[in-house]
This record gives C-alpha cells, structure tokens and sequence, in this order.
C-alpha cells in the first residue's frame, strides 16, 4: 500500500514471505497475503535509508534470516554503534537439538551468539523492550539523563547472560544450565535443558 520495499535476509525467509507463510518450521499455521520481496540480504549488506547507511547482519535463530542491524550515529560530537537485536531468546516450545525442521537451529543460536558478542556497541536496543530495559532506560531520560540508551556495558552483560550454555560441539549446540526466564519475558516462556 505504501510502495516499501521488502528487503529479507537470505537463507529461505524470503521464500517464506513471498508464499505467505508456508515453510515456516515452528509457526506452521501462520499465514498471510504473499508478499514480494524485492532485495535479498546476506551478511553484512548495506542498506540506505534516510541518510544512515544499515549494515545487516545473518543471525538466525527463530528464522534462518533473522537479522541484527547495526550501523553508526552522531551526535553531540560524539560517534556511537547502535546495535538492534532481533530476537535471540529461545521461546516455549522451540527443539534445539535434533529439529527435523530445522536441525542446524542449535548450532545457528551458537553462531548468533559469537556474532552478538563481537559487535561493538554503545546504543543496544532490541525487538523486545525488555532486551535493553527500555522501560529503566527511558525513566533514566525522563530524569535528564542525557543518551539514557547509550548502555555498552548493558549490552554486554545482555550477550554474556543470554549466550551462556551455547557451545558448539561437533557442529551442534545445545542450550545448558537451570531452568530460567529467557531475555524477552513477554514471549518466550522458559527454557530447559
């Protein structure tokens, strides 16, 4: 309706969008209108758009193509990489290991994770307001705290505390330790071994 351009990472979502839905491998009676996608990303492309140049980055973990955008910002004088995070909890319901769907899903959650933990990052948000403490972050502003979401080591510890237990062995992975609430809150359930 608007004339946007759908701009899809690689690695089978494009194929999903533009068949409205079929071949997801959890959300499998999920579907829309087919959609058109006119530009197929892979790693590290760059888009264009309202003056800041967009680096997309592969991270799949709830799809093959879920993407984590950075790119740079200015401002008071000052350069800050912004990281936006797609969703890299592991919601109820998701097999890591031996997924006929998708079985390189745990391995893909292993690699996001390595990625995630390489990105420089000075302004970390996220698809979930609870990635990044949006709601302390922006009660932080309404204080007079000036770049409130400016939060390097927020997002470290984020990386650090979700990315726990995924190790590769053997070219998969497999998620490790106690029962917990995954990052997000609002979706995702809890995870186990």
């Amino acid at each position: 309706m608007t004339g946007a351009k759908v701009f899809r990472h690689c690695a089978g979502d494009d194929q999903v969008i533009a068949s409205g839905g079929k071949g997801q491998y959890m959300y499998t009676t999920g579907r829309w209108e087919p959609c058109k996608v006119d530009r197929v990303l892979e790693d590290r492309d760059e888009v264009k758009l309202g003056g800041v140049t967009l680096t997309a980055r592969l991270t799949p973990r709830h799809t093959r193509g879920c993407t984590t955008w950075t790119w740079k910002v200015e401002d008071g004088g000052k350069s800050y990489n912004v990281v936006v995070i797609g969703s890299p909890n592991v919601n109820a319901g998701f097999q890591l290991v031996n997924n006929k769907a998708y079985p390189e899903i745990a391995a893909d959650f292993a690699k996001t994770f390595e990625i995630l933990k390489s990105l420089p990052c000075d302004g970390f948000l996220g698809a979930h307001g609870g990635y990044y403490g949006m709601v302390e972050r922006y009660a932080l502003l309404k204080k007079g705290q000036a770049n409130a979401f400016v939060n390097p080591e927020g997002y470290k510890e984020y990386c650090r505390a979700e990315g726990t237990g995924f190790s590769e062995n053997d070219g998969h992975a497999a998620r490790k330790g106690r029962a917990r609430k995954s990052g997000a809150g609002q979706d995702a359930g809890y995870c186990r071994d």
